[in-house]
């Protein structure tokens, strides 16, 4: 069941120094929400807020009726980050609760199977290539059924080609569990290619500056001329960003 995310006044300092907020957002249920943005706008701060690896200094973030639990939140980070001792499937039944053995083993097959990797299930990760390597630790997010997965720039480190293959799966994933997504990109045309709703921070402190929401069939065809359209007015948002806050293009 996808959940709705209301984030209210969220603020994070650290010391005298404001480094994210006030924000305030609501993002739908089963949505996927693309954080874009410079370098040291706060995007990551908020990304790891919305994860409770951060407290807030100020504010509240609630997942469907219910406060912030970090045991309804799935991460994958820039690294697929896998035990290299384990196995493909046991690394992606990690996080999964130990007490259902039967419940376990149909959640870590359902969530191999999604990726395209049931096959894969007794390899090492010193065996897999980069871009499956990947795809376990989308399993491993996922396979608890999340009600919010966070993506903190997890293609960034592919080759462009798998970069790509990998978008186009993240829309095959979500159409499967529905999970609500916020991804964090610098990468505008990864933005419009997965995104319903793109943020644009500038900070710090890190400050949302524009809200848009492109009219894209997916998967995109990204030589279109409404995928470039929109592109073009993204970067012009970016852009003004960048001008009205006087920072340097």
């Amino acid at each position: 069941m996808a959940h709705a995310v209301q984030i209210t006044g969220l603020c994070k300092s650290y010391g005298a120094q404001s480094v994210l907020g006030p924000i305030d957002l609501h993002l739908a249920p089963g949505t996927i929400t693309a954080i874009i943005g410079r370098s040291g706008c706060g995007k990551t701060t908020l990304l790891r807020c919305l994860g409770a690896l951060e407290t807030p200094s100020a504010g509240t973030i609630r997942i469907g009726t219910g406060g912030l639990k970090r045991e309804d939140i799935g991460y994958v980070f820039q690294e697929p980050r896998l035990m290299p001792w384990l196995t493909v499937a046991r690394n992606v039944g990690f996080g999964l609760p130990a007490g259902d053995p039967v419940a376990r083993n149909a959640a870590i097959a359902e969530a191999l199977t999604v990726v395209g990797l049931e096959s894969a299930d007794a390899k090492l990760p010193k065996q897999l290539s980069g871009g499956m390597a990947q795809r376990v630790a989308l399993a491993r997010a996922l396979a608890p059924s999340p009600a919010l997965l966070l993506l903190d720039e997890p293609f960034s480190a592919l080759d462009p080609f798998t970069r790509e293959h990998m978008q186009d799966h993240l829309l095959h994933l979500h159409h499967h569990y529905r999970t609500t997504m916020v991804l964090i990109t610098h990468d505008m045309d990864e933005a419009l290619a997965l995104a319903d709703r793109i943020i644009v921070l500038h900070g710090p402190p890190g400050l949302v500056v524009a809200d848009i929401a492109p009219n894209l069939t997916r998967p995109c065809n990204r030589t279109a001329p409404d995928f470039i359209a929109w592109k073009a007015r993204l970067a012009q948002s970016l852009a003004e960003t960048a001008t009205t806050r006087g920072v340097a293009a």
